[in-house]
Parts: structure tokens; C-alpha cells; sequence
């Protein structure tokens, strides 16, 4: 039980004893610098259950912990706030109950319904960019996080492989390629974009020649006849044209193949995979099933919509009128085939941009009108976007910052920073390169996931990798900085009882911010944020950094100081790791 937990059942008890009457819950806070105190009691809501005057209501209720719980020694109310101090007997048996815990703040699985995460999920026509990277970095770190609350997680992606877009690169390829292929130093993902990139500059200067010739822009965006032609491959596609679809598998693999080479350079993974071009299917039979239920209607010229207006939304179309399927038709169909072959997911987590949030909205809701029980646990999670310092990123014109590009970038910048501070010197040329690749992955996931996912993000890779600060590598530096101070210590040999030891007030604010880290835990679950983890953890890097300033570890006037201190720093290290871990950031044992 938590001390929050263990306060809130005695200041219950305390109401009742008192007043005579019942709580249905506690507020607290944490006690402002400035007053004495642990933790805060806020008596306002109290109110509605015992009437008077919140100070006097706030003395009653003190005195009585103070008389009736053991691990209370103090309290003081300041207007209507009760602030208690909690003795340092508590503080010490929570210490010696965690202390060797490897996994502390994690719980064991304690759910049999599972939660899929879906995140990446992208086209096959460009490689993966800096928005991608956030998308990755956030689906993947919230299923560890939920993995770390004690939910069973599948991790997965759907791989929007067909439709208009993915055909504007087969047709360029097809029109412009020269039989050009992959290679090592060129990979396919990259090689498929650049095609992607010049089917809308042809589409751009056919347009420009319509418009010359007498058309409207409109007019002109709809004639040009290179989008005719893509529409025609989208059509043969479907219907199974046998050049078309070996043309369409050929380009694909060598998209696939790039995408897995930057998954395992960013350190991501997934359980299993789908596919819009599988899915898509199922998402038309279910279409054609509530076209006789009513749930979706067919219009004059035959393309089929779900009308939500009832519901405060619009209609939507789920079949173009000649019967080839939106993007809508397929994540229906995915839904539903995720649980057919995972039948113990209960919910699913869909990362997505911010401007998908409509159409997550009408999903859930059509999946709700389908009769799917499950749909009630669908979550999206909605993110903003991620600006660089030169503005707004765009695919079809070639302005992105390629994945694979950024991650180099991060870990040349690294370089650069840490061959100014002179800090590895002492390092060969093979561990250095790991560790310049360990910084700059940190210094980028840690940029990122500190950010409230639904904040647009301005990134700025020089001042991601600052030694100092809420950075990566600030805290990657003090995990080191823990680890070289174990070494010198030899901690296995040390044994104390807690008893003997006098806590200081630094020791004290640290095992109090390392309380705190399985509530983070649940608490970043529960709203699908990893900014909650990356804040929480330079806060308790901040705390450790300022008992290492005041208060000596391995020079302590005695064995029991030297010994619980040197315990102490040890377990901050493993929460920093375990934080880190859900984060999907390294951390090195020399930096």
C-alpha cells in the first residue's frame, strides 16, 4: 500500500471519528517548498461532508493522525491545507522493501485482455521521415509503458500498401526508372520516394499546360493525364492484372527491406504486421453486411456512406462509386481482423497525427453501429506535429527529413559535442562510435517523448544533445556518473540495517521522488503519455544531483553513511534504466 493510500484510509477514519461522517475520497498534493511537510491533505473538499472552518477542520484531523498513526510526526495547516510530515522510519523500510528490486516500478501481467498498440503504419511510396519518428518512438515507448503497468501487449502496424498514392510511384517508376534498382548504399524505401517525388512534378507541369491551354485549375487537376493513368493502374490493381500487381510487389519488398533497416537503426519492433491490401477486402464484406442492416446507405451513383448526422457528425463514404475502397473501408476491416486473430485484445491504441482525429472519431463510431462490443475500448492516440526550425515538411515535394539521414545526424552531432568537452578521450574508436550512436538516439527519443504527445513539437537537434538541462544526455550522463561511483565503491560488499541510519534531507527528498515512480508508471499508462516517465525521470536526476553536491557518498563519516548511500545511488541508477527502458533509450555504463 502507498503512503497515499495508507494516509487516505486513516483520514477516513478520522472523519468519521471526528465528525461523524463519510469521505468518499482524499485530495492531496504535494507540500509546497516552503511549508513543513511530506504530503499535503486539501480539506476544501471536505466541506461538503463536515461543515466549519477548514483550519480548525484541518487542526482536528492532524492532531488525530498525529495521535493515532505511527508513521505521522508532524503537521502544520496553513489555511486549508493540512501538511503532514511523515517520520523517517517510513522512509527507511520503504527504502530496504525496493532496494533490490531490478525491476522496480513494474508490475507483473494482471490482465487477461490484451491491449494493441498500433504506431508507424506507413506508406509504401517514400521512405520513413522526422513525422514517422515521432509516431515510432511514441507507439512504441506507451506499449512498453502499458506492458510495464501490467497489461499484456501485442505491438503491430498496418502497412497502407495500395491506393492512389502507391500507384503514382509505380506508374513514375514504370514511366521514368530505366530498370533502376536498390542498392546498398541506396536503399528501396528511398529509391521508391524519389519516384513518388517526380510523379508530382510531371503532374504539376502537366497541369501548368492545361491551364495554358484554355482549362480551369480544377478542371486541369482532374484531366492531367498522368493521375488518369495512375487511376487506371488503381483500377487494373484491383482487378488482379497480373503485370500491375508483380510490378506493385517488386517495389513494395524493396520498401519493406529499407523500412526494416531503419527500424533496427532507431531500436523498434513489432509483433506482427498487416496489410491495407488483405484488409481492405474484409472491410468491403462488412460494407456489403450493413449495406442489409442499414448501417451505411448506397447513393445514385453507387459509392456507399454511413450517415452519422444523428450522432453530431457527417457522412462519410466507405465505397467510391466505382466500388474501389477509402481508407476508411480498410481500417474497418483491420479492426475486425485483429480480433479474429488475436481474440484476447480488448482494445487497441491507434498512434496517429492529430488531423486523422475526425476520421478516428467516425471509425470507432461505425465499428460501435457494426455491433462490435469492443469498440467501446478503441483510443486514438492523437499527436502533433513535428516542425523543424525551416518549417513545415512536405513528401510529395521532396522536403522531409529522412529517418535514417536524422538518426546519422543525431549521432554526428553527438560527436561533435562530446570531442568539445574532451569527455572520451580514453575511449577506442569502436566504443566511441556506439556511444555517439547511443547520445544522439537518446538525446532524439528523449526531445520527443518529453512533449506532451498532443503538442506540436519544434525539434532542433543541436539542442537536443546538451549535457545540461532536460536532456537525454544530461540524464545519460548522471546514470554514468551513478555507475563510475559504484565501481569505485564495490557495492556488493556493503550490508547495514536501516535502523542505524540517520536519514539527511537529501536522502530523504530522494527516496520520496523514488516513491513516486510506480504511480508515474500507471499514471503514464493511463493516458497513454511517455512525457509523464521523461519528466519524472530528470526530476529524480535534479534530485540526485543536488544530494551529490550536499552530501558526501563515498568519503560519509561512517560505514552505515557510506554503505546506504552508496544503496541508495544504486537504486536511483536502476530507476533511471527502468524509466529509460519504457522510453526506449539506452543508457551506457562510461560516458
Amino acid at each position: 500500500m502507498t503512503l497515499q493510500e495508507t494516509l487516505e484510509l486513516h483520514v477516513k477514519a478520522g472523519i468519521k471519528a471526528l465528525f461523524q461522517s463519510e469521505l468518499e475520497s482524499v485530495e492531496f498534493q504535494a507540500t509546497r517548498k516552503e511549508f513543513a511537510g511530506d504530503i499535503t491533505v486539501v480539506v476544501f473538499p471536505m466541506l461538503r461532508v463536515v461543515k466549519g472552518n477548514p483550519a480548525v477542520i484541518g487542526e482536528q484531523v492532524g492532531q488525530y493522525l498525529l495521535d493515532q498513526v505511527e508513521l505521522v510526526k508532524g503537521f502544520n495547516v496553513v489555511k486549508g491545507f493540512l501538511n503532514i510530515e511523515i517520520s523517517d522510519s517510513y522512509y527507511l523500510e520503504f527504502f530496504q522493501s525496493i532496494k533490490d528490486k531490478t525491476n522496480y516500478g513494474y508490475v507483473d501481467q494482471k490482465d487477461d485482455k490484451a491491449v494493441m498498440v498500433e504506431y508507424s503504419s506507413p506508406n509504401t511510396n517514400k521512405p520513413l521521415h522526422l513525422g514517422h519518428v515521432r509516431n515510432v518512438l511514441l507507439g512504441y515507448s506507451v506499449a512498453e509503458i502499458l506492458k510495464a503497468s501490467g497489461k499484456k501487449v501485442y505491438k503491430t502496424q498496418i502497412i497502407n500498401d495500395r491506393g492512389i498514392h502507391i500507384c503514382k510511384s509505380m506508374l513514375a517508376y514504370q514511366k521514368f526508372g530505366n530498370n533502376e534498382t536498390p542498392t546498398q548504399e541506396f536503399k528501396g524505401d528511398k529509391l521508391v520516394g524519389n519516384y513518388y517525388v517526380k510523379f508530382d512534378q510531371e503532374y504539376k507541369a502537366e497541369i501548368a499546360d492545361l491551364i495554358a491551354s484554355g482549362k480551369t485549375e480544377e478542371e486541369a487537376k482532374k484531366n492531367a493525364p498522368i493521375l488518369l493513368e495512375a487511376q487506371e493502374m488503381l483500377r487494373n490493381w484491383e482487378a488482379g492484372d497480373n503485370d500491375v500487381v508483380a510490378l506493385w510487389k517488386k517495389m513494395n519488398q524493396w520498401v519493406y527491406d529499407g523500412f526494416e533497416v531503419t527500424y533496427k537503426n532507431i531500436g523498434v519492433d513489432f509483433d506482427t504486421y498487416y496489410y491495407e491490401s488483405d484488409t481492405y477486402l474484409l472491410g468491403k464484406e462488412f460494407v456489403a453486411e450493413g449495406l442489409k442492416t442499414g448501417v451505411f446507405f448506397k447513393k445514385e451513383d453507387g459509392s456507399v456512406w454511413c450517415d452519422l448526422t444523428e450522432d453530431g457528425l457527417d457522412e462519410k463514404i466507405v465505397l467510391r462509386s466505382d466500388g474501389t475502397a477509402v481508407y476508411m473501408t480498410q481500417d474497418i476491416g483491420t479492426a475486425i481482423q485483429r480480433i479474429k486473430d488475436y481474440p484476447d485484445v480488448g482494445g487497441m491504441v491507434y498512434t496517429v497525427g492529430n488531423e486523422q482525429d475526425y476520421h478516428f472519431k467516425v471509425l470507432f463510431l461505425i465499428l460501435k453501429k457494426l455491433g462490435f462490443d469492443w469498440a467501446k475500448n478503441l483510443f486514438h492516440l492523437s499527436y502533433g506535429m513535428v516542425d523543424l526550425p525551416s518549417g513545415k515538411m512536405k513528401s510529395r515535394e521532396g522536403t522531409v527529413v529522412d529517418a535514417d539521414d536524422l538518426i546519422k545526424e543525431m549521432a554526428d552531432t553527438a560527436e561533435d559535442i562530446s570531442k568539445d568537452l574532451g569527455k572520451l578521450d580514453d575511449y577506442d574508436e569502436a566504443e566511441k562510435q556506439e556511444l555517439y550512436k547511443t547520445i544522439g538516439l537518446g538525446a532524439l527519443k528523449y526531445y520527443i517523448l518529453k512533449v506532451d504527445p498532443k503538442k506540436r513539437i519544434l525539434f532542433d537537434p543541436k539542442e537536443s544533445i546538451d549535457f545540461q538541462g532536460n536532456t537525454g544526455p544530461f540524464i545519460q550522463y548522471t546514470y554514468a556518473r551513478i555507475q563510475s561511483i559504484l565501481r569505485k565503491a564495490d557495492s556488493n560488499s556493503y550490508q547495514f540495517d536501516t535502523k542505524d541510519v540517520m536519514l539527511h534531507d537529501k536522502e530523504k527528498q530522494l527516496i520520496k521522488q523514488l516513491e513516486l515512480f510506480p504511480e508515474i508508471i500507471q499514471n503514464a499508462a493511463e493516458q497513454h503519455s511517455p512525457a509523464l516517465i521523461a519528466n519524472y525521470t530528470y526530476d529524480l536526476v535534479k534530485e540526485f544531483n543536488s544530494f551529490y553536491q550536499n552530501v558526501s557518498i563515498l568519503g560519509a563519516d561512517t560505514e552505515i553513511e557510506k554503505s546506504f548511500r552508496v544503496e541508495l545511488s544504486k537504486l536511483v541508477s536502476q530507476t533511471i534504466k527502468n524509466a529509460f527502458q519504457v522510453l526506449g533509450i539506452q543508457v551506457p555504463e562510461r560516458m
